[in-house]
């Protein structure tokens, strides 16, 4: 590391209580700033909104793989069990990006997402009812948070609801995943995982059935040109992305909405507002802060930072968020701002393939939760609650709750 690093402890706990403050002291550096990212290594992040918009456009000269074809970012001791998850669009340039979302853009619309709000308000109905069943007081994030979208995302890929647990196990596998052990602990799960899907798309070859599994398989039966491993690493990505994220979207906003009832009350007055405030959410809660490492093509210059090829970097999702000439007052929770310039879904042709559902979804959790449990508090004082170290993902170990 050289002189000019900047030190920031991307996954400590002061970071996530309060990003805006290490965000200040970067932005007063460059709008581009040389760091260090857990497991990454040497990358520079950027710290502004245009910034970062330029690295997430500009997909020709920051791509997510290297010449050889490896993926920006992975490192030599990750095994091949995990390594070869990479294989899905959210890691590919293009044109193999386009061909993958191509073929999942066609299963989403034939299962019409918007269609699902009738059943995603009844799954949440549902769960929001269970809370206390095991007493009080009820970890929301275990309890609430995560049941919410992965409970969404089985019925949306056709899996059975019996198997919930095990999607619940490797989620929280998954989501720990911060160092060389965790990269090892988890390579027996995500085998296990593996056969899972190539057993659930080998049903489907055979007997058809719903659901984006499904879809999946009659669109590769079309000639949509995707190999069997892609399909599976497509399942990894539709179900851990489509779950792992929407549970700290929902589990942060409530946070926020306990950490101050008068928010709450304003938003349990119309719940039409909830569309605003989960906008909001998004923006300030920011659940992921960082995108995917680029890898960086040739020389160039980024808001007068001059950045060499073959270095690394990620854009600060998070900086974005907060960024001044994006956003008055970025700092503040505003449940009506209006408009809300935040980039917590990214932008370019990687823009979240999911961005509608897991709006819905958040929408929907809000809604049941305190519809339900008009009284809900934190049953531990805010400063208590701690967030799980786990680099680019700001995500709440436990959030205690009590019914009144």
């Amino acid at each position: 590391m050289d002189a000019m690093t900047i030190r920031v402890d991307f996954a400590s706990e002061a970071f996530f209580r309060d990003p805006a403050a290490s965000i200040r002291a970067l932005r007063a550096v460059a709008p581009v700033v040389r760091s260090r990212f857990p497991i990454v290594g040497p990358v520079w992040v950027t710290t502004t909104f245009e910034a970062a918009a330029k690295v997430l456009k500009d997909e020709k000269t920051f791509t997510l793989r290297k010449e050889g074809g490896r993926v920006a970012g992975l490192r030599w001791w990750m095994p091949a069990s995990v390594t070869a998850l990479t294989n899905n669009m959210l890691s590919s340039d293009e044109p193999d990006h386009s061909r993958l979302r191509g073929i999942v853009d066609e299963a989403f619309r034939r299962r019409a997402v918007l269609g699902m709000e009738p059943n995603i308000r009844a799954i949440a109905d549902q769960l929001a009812g269970e809370l206390f069943a095991q007493g009080e007081p009820a970890d929301l994030v275990a309890r609430y948070a995560r049941l919410v979208p992965l409970s969404v995302i089985c019925e949306l890929l056709g899996l059975p609801q019996a198997d919930r647990a095990q999607f619940i196990g490797w989620a929280n596998a998954m989501g720990r995943l911060a160092g060389v052990l965790d990269f090892l602990r988890v390579s027996f799960g995500v085998r296990r995982m593996r056969r899972y899907f190539e057993a659930r798309l080998a049903d489907a070859r055979a007997r058809g059935g719903e659901g984006l599994i499904a879809e999946l398989v009659r669109v590769e039966r079309e000639g949509g040109r995707i190999t069997g491993d892609e399909l599976v690493a497509m399942l990894f990505l539709l179900l851990l992305a489509g779950s792992e994220t929407t549970t700290h979207l929902i589990s942060g906003s409530v946070f926020e909405l306990l950490k101050d009832p008068s928010k709450r009350d304003w938003l349990a007055q119309d719940w039409s507002r909830a569309g605003l405030a989960v906008e909001e959410f998004l923006r300030f809660v920011a659940p992921v802060q960082f995108s995917k490492p680029r890898y960086i093509r040739h020389d160039v210059e980024i808001e007068g930072v001059s950045l060499k090829r073959g270095e690394q970097v990620m854009a600060m999702l998070v900086a974005a968020n907060l960024d001044p000439l994006a956003n008055e007052h970025p700092e503040q929770l505003d449940l009506q701002r209006h408009p809300n310039r935040h980039l917590s879904f990214g932008t370019g042709i990687h823009f979240c393939l999911g961005h509608q559902l897991a709006r819905l979804e958040a929408a929907c959790a809000l809604q049941a939760l305190f519809k339900r449990w008009p009284n809900l508090q934190l049953a531990i004082a805010p400063s208590k609650v701690r967030w799980r170290k786990r680099p680019g993902l700001r995500s709440l170990q436990r959030l205690p709750v009590a019914a009144k």
